[in-house]
């Protein structure tokens, strides 16, 4: 009897180096696939820190610290810990901002889903904006990323949109693909490469439809970067900087978002040819 399994069901084979090319295509055709089956036509990505926590968890944290006082780390620990009650706005900000998007989709007369919440899966800000869409009755999408060091995805993601990635290449592929705006919240490193590898992107006119990216926190980025000097040294056109739209409340942020999304994206036939190709052929 032969016992040899066929290639497709050969295990060390599919991890195998030579395989890599099959791993890759199968995180391309797999959320394909489920997104074909959800009716998922297009997303608003938010992107910002996996360290902030909600207003109710930073709270309770700081009212826990300040019962042990007399340890030797109080004050720094104070310290951080109302950094942590502050930062905590963001979280809140994003559920909200969230909510009120995906309440809006709700209300639109479209036979598939429209401009569904979708984050990196994880804590922080990318919990807030899931957890904003499941409260107001919609679905919302999780691309989560597989590290030995991260936690886990969050619990409001809907089912069948949770999705887990090996390939960082193929997680932001799926990102920009469906996008028809990004809102990028305060946070570090990766917040900032998915910010800029989606910027140039849209500047290099690789993307094709028209794409709103929002920075929200107006204060946070101000001190993290300014821009102007790309535009004086010639790195950068002045029209570049339009790329960008900067907000500080839920509600301008979604007046925003709302207004891109009707003038860009809401005409039929404007909405199936910004449809990337391979989705528009696969739904219609």
């Amino acid at each position: 009897m032969n016992n040899q399994p066929l290639a497709y069901h050969d295990g060390e084979f599919l991890e195998s180096d030579e395989a890599r090319p099959i791993r890759i295509l199968a995180e391309y055709l797999e959320p394909l696939r489920r997104f074909r089956e959800q009716n998922i036509q297009d997303t608003v990505v938010f992107f910002g820190s996996a360290r902030v926590h909600s207003r109710l968890h930073a709270e309770r944290a700081l009212a826990r610290l300040r019962l042990r006082k007399r340890s030797n780390d109080y004050p720094t620990a104070l310290k951080r810990s109302r950094k942590a009650l502050e930062w905590s706005r963001y979280y809140e900000d994003a559920r909200e901002l969230a909510k009120q998007l995906t309440e809006w989709s709700l209300s639109l007369e479209s036979p598939r889903h429209r401009f569904v919440v979708c984050s990196g899966g994880g804590p922080g800000v990318m919990e807030a904006a899931n957890r904003g869409a499941r409260e107001a009755g919609g679905k919302t999408i999780g691309l989560n990323i597989r590290l030995p060091f991260e936690q886990g995805a969050n619990r409001y993601i809907t089912d069948g949109l949770h999705f887990e990635f090996h390939y960082f290449f193929m997680r932001k592929f799926w990102f920009a693909y469906l996008a028809k705006a990004l809102v990028i919240f305060p946070g570090g490193f990766g917040t900032l490469d998915e910010m800029f590898e989606i910027l140039t992107l849209a500047q290099t006119k690789k993307l094709s439809k028209q794409l709103c990216v929002i920075l929200y926190g107006v204060t946070y980025w101000r001190q993290v970067f300014d821009l102007e000097p790309l535009v004086e040294w010639g790195a950068i056109a002045k029209k570049d900087l339009n790329l960008l739209q900067w907000v500080d409340t839920p509600r301008e942020a979604f007046e925003k978002l709302r207004d891109h999304l009707v003038t860009h994206h809401l005409v039929p036939e404007t909405a199936q040819e910004n449809l990337a190709p391979g989705i528009a052929k696969t739904l219609g």
